[in-house]
């Protein structure tokens, strides 16, 4: 059984699905954006509708409470290809504060000429913030995209203390 939940954040709701404690699916959006883009086989599965997930929703009010750490305490898993899972697990180490360009993440998913392969992956994550593409911008520190909007990607850069 899958659960979901809402979780109320100063940027906005942040929709999860998790299955125990692991993470499947977090954003900005709603429900329905995070299944279609779920794998199959979860999706089939029922879901329960909770308050809270243990563990996932304390570490979520954590984080924005100030403790920036807390996010890197979350199980996740999503689909995707080989190289996808390479970027979101080298997204998973940039520092909360730090950013990265979309060629350093590339070179450190161990691709440095697959820059846009990277970016594709960034836009594919269905782990946000927890995967944290927020942290990733373009070469020269313009912010690039953000699939929730540029005012959250600012926002949770700021939190960070990566934007002053």
């Amino acid at each position: 059984m899958l659960f979901q939940a809402v979780h109320k954040t100063p940027v906005g709701e942040l929709f999860l699905v998790s299955d125990e404690h692991i993470l499947l699916a977090a954003g900005f959006r709603n429900f329905k954006d995070l299944f279609e883009r779920m794998d199959p086989i979860d999706t089939a599965r029922e879901v329960k509708s909770v308050k809270k997930i243990p563990i996932i929703s304390d570490l979520i009010s954590d984080y924005f409470a100030g403790d920036l750490t807390a996010l890197g305490g979350i199980k996740v898993r999503q689909p995707g290809a080989d190289f996808s899972q390479d970027v979101w697990k080298a997204m998973r180490k940039i520092p909360a504060g730090k950013t990265w360009s979309y060629a350093e993440l590339a070179q450190r998913a161990g691709s440095e000429n697959a820059v846009r392969a990277a970016g594709t992956a960034c836009a594919r994550n269905l782990i946000a913030p927890i995967v944290p593409c927020h942290r990733v911008i373009k070469t020269g520190g313009a912010l690039g995209n953000y699939g929730y909007g540029l005012e959250v990607k600012e926002w949770l850069l700021r939190h960070e203390g990566a934007l002053k």
